[in-house]
């Protein structure tokens, strides 16, 4: 995890290098817009309800495996997938001791 000083720096770097086109940025600033993107969504939000996708719903996206979702007190819903493409539902690894990994089903 990057310390508040690298993200500054990082932050710097990318408003000087607003113009470049996308293979020239880097993989660090790539991830730090991303971060600040998703930082205005996420951050500070809480979840009030935590179910599995509905059969109907993963059949829907024409998925085999019923990921967990969670819904925030903004309204949003939060769902795991497999990769970016959304190809399948997908499990979260967590660090609790208790819980290492929330299946899908």
């Amino acid at each position: 995890m990057a310390t508040k000083k690298e993200l500054k720096q990082l932050e710097q770097k990318c408003r000087a290098d607003i113009n470049k086109k996308l293979h020239e940025i880097t993989s660090n600033e790539r991830a730090l817009a991303w971060q600040k993107k998703i930082e205005t969504h996420l951050l500070g939000k809480s979840i009030i309800k935590v179910e599995y996708m509905s059969e109907k719903d993963a059949d829907d996206f024409g998925w085999t495996n019923r990921p967990i979702q969670f819904l925030l007190n903004n309204g949003v819903w939060l769902t795991i997938t497999s990769d970016d493409e959304g190809n399948n539902g997908g499990a979260i690894h967590t660090n609790i001791k208790q819980l290492s990994i929330i299946p899908v089903i």
